[in-house]
């Protein structure tokens, strides 16, 4: 309720005349007198504040506008309700309850005092600023958001921190700050001017030099320390060992593979680790996770001894082949010639995946060199164990074209294993330039065995050798010396190549060609033309029959002199040549 200096408790203060006193004169000058001494205690009572001083009083009574405040000396004073509603808009103001109060300004004319409990709390906290700011303290706050360059901090008034104030190293999510309560050092203040700078990295750095001290005080080589993760990189974390900071690498981690150090730990986590090298001079320290347990490869010999069954997981993937986690720190490789009897895999991923969880068998184990060697296909039996019984050389297989290449065929025999069927294996007297002039691929066809090398897994088959070799009984159809008539497939400086028969070829010598010496049957025969001749020679192993023109014409001149002697009834020498005859004939016609 407001104050209202007409009311009876001040006008009790007052002198009153006496009854039946004169209203003037000497009973004037009396009341006066009398009134003198009580008016100087209201005036001391007033004199006792000035406006801008902050005093103590008791809450008195509260209504809708103003919370009447008993600040002694026979005066109270009003504040605004507003200084008292709360943010969920209820009143705090208790009737009865101490407040500290600040004097706004007083009228003793109406006897009227104004009072701010804002005001006089704001009074409080400069005193306390200064304060601290002089005796080198600190003072408690809580960053309330991000503002331009730092944060905004409440300690009983706005200040700033600087980011680069808000802790040792700069702060990456800087959000994550905002709400927590820290101590702070002010830094400098102007009350003017309501600034306030204030620096928590300042107190951080005293707080880590002594830590730093006592840490460096106890640090040796071998000792197991606790820390604190306080950053993380790409090739290890960085350790707190208590103001003093370690470097624990992504080697010495585990004895595991570990992709990035995030996928172990994280800002805050504790750890114990082992330091493993200490440079005081430099205050470098190497630390080590992996060092407080044993190194598995100790072991390894007497766990993975060659032929052992294991079961591993895929942990990477190279052009040559697949790594595999037996346990944390032990892998083992499979060469990609390990991972199938009959595939020949090029890459290790047309096999198995990351991840993937595989069977193997130890095939060499090296622990000094810490390597282990493992093998998937000899999971299965191998099948080039068992082909050579189930198909002996000699036996007909029959099968799909699976595919056509420059050398030859290949034939599908069993599950992954193909027979090669040579170019020149394919028929006896065919030229063929290209499998495909005969074949495609999905074709069936049947082939005969004629080897299988397991070691190199290779599976030899032949389609010519289905029918008997033509040569072979070259001699019962092409006799010596008998007479034959065939078609000229090429023409060379050295002789001309006759076709008996489809695949049987003669070579008619350029010797044999003429009684006359020729250098060069080009030109003479032509592809295609039919020419006779005569069997020289036949060699069946070699493939070859040597013919001869020239002596087929020997013979038949010699025929026609036979015949000519005989018509004419006379003696003729044997060593007479045609010629010789056809002379004296001439000459005998001549005397004639």
């Amino acid at each position: 309720m407001v104050h209202d200096p007409t009311d009876s408790k001040h006008e009790a203060s007052r002198p009153q005349p006496e009854s039946g006193a004169p209203a003037e004169g000497g009973g004037a000058r009396e009341g006066a007198e009398a009134a003198e001494p009580s008016m100087n205690l209201y005036e001391d009572s007033f004199g006792q504040f000035k406006e801008g001083e902050v005093v103590s009083g008791v809450i008195t009574a509260v209504d809708k506008d103003w919370v009447m405040v008993d600040i002694g000396y026979k005066s109270e004073g009003q504040i605004r309700i507003q200084e008292f509603r709360a943010e969920d808009g209820s009143i705090t103001a208790r009737i009865g309850e101490r407040v500290d109060v600040m004097v706004e300004w007083w009228d003793d004319e109406d006897e009227r005092v104004i009072l701010s409990k804002e005001k006089a709390a704001n009074i409080k906290v400069w005193e306390k600023i200064k304060r601290c700011h002089d005796e080198d303290g600190t003072i408690t706050g809580t960053i309330t958001n991000r503002v331009k360059g730092g944060f905004s901090v409440d300690i009983g008034v706005p200040a700033f921190l600087p980011g680069s104030q808000a802790d040792l190293r700069p702060v990456r999510n800087l959000d994550e700050l905002v709400g927590k309560t820290f101590d702070f050092k002010i830094l400098k203040y102007n009350r003017k001017r309501s600034n306030i700078v204030l620096s928590r990295r300042v107190l951080l750095e005293k707080e880590r030099a002594v830590k730093r001290a006592a840490t460096l005080a106890t640090i040796q080589e071998g000792k197991v320390m606790p820390g604190v993760v306080k950053n993380i990189t790409e090739y290890g974390v960085f350790v707190d060992l208590g103001g003093l900071d370690g470097l624990l690498h992504i080697t010495d981690m585990s004895w595991g593979r570990i992709k990035h150090p995030s996928d172990l730990f994280k800002i805050g986590d504790a750890v114990q680790v082992k330091v493993l090298h200490l440079d005081l001079e430099r205050e470098r320290v190497s630390l080590g996770l992996k060092q407080l347990t044993p190194d598995p490869w100790t072991l390894a010999a007497q766990k993975y001894p060659a032929g052992t069954r294991v079961t591993g997981r895929v942990v990477s993937l190279t052009d040559y082949g697949a790594f595999v986690e037996l346990e944390p720190g032990i892998e083992g490789l499979i060469h990609v010639s390990e991972m199938s009897w009959t595939r020949k895999v090029r890459h290790p991923s047309k096999i198995v995946s990351i991840g993937e969880t595989v069977e193997a068998v130890v095939l060499d184990i090296k622990p000094d060199a810490r390597r282990i060697s493992l093998g998937m296909k000899q999971i299965a039996p191998n099948p080039w164990d068992v082909v050579a019984e189930k198909y002996p050389v000699g036996t007909t297989i029959e099968g799909k074209i699976k595919n056509i290449t420059d050398f030859g065929i290949f034939i599908g025999i069993d599950e992954g294993i193909d027979g090669l069927v040579h170019i020149s294996d394919i028929s006896w007297t065919k030229r063929i330039k290209h499998p495909s002039e005969l074949y495609k691929k999905g074709d069936v066809v049947q082939a005969i065995v004629l080897d299988i090398e397991k070691e190199n897994e290779r599976f030899s088959l032949g389609i010519k050798q289905l029918t008997e070799d033509p040569w072979k009984s070259v001699h019962t159809r092409y006799r010596v010396g008998s007479e034959i008539t065939g078609t000229v497939t090429n023409v060379t400086d050295f002789g001309v190549f006759v076709e008996l028969e489809e695949g049987i070829e003669g070579l008619v010598h350029v010797s044999e060609i003429s009684k006359e010496k020729i250098k060069t049957p080009v030109g003479r025969f032509q592809v295609g033309e039919a020419i006779t001749a005569k069997v020289m020679t036949i060699n069946s192993e070699e493939r070859r029959i040597g013919l001869s023109i020239k002596r087929l014409e020997v013979e038949r001149e010699q025929s026609l002199l036979n015949e000519y002697v005989s018509s004419m009834g006379q003696s003729t020498s044997a060593t007479t040549t045609f010629g010789e005859l056809l002379r004296e004939n001439l000459q005998e016609k001549m005397k004639e």
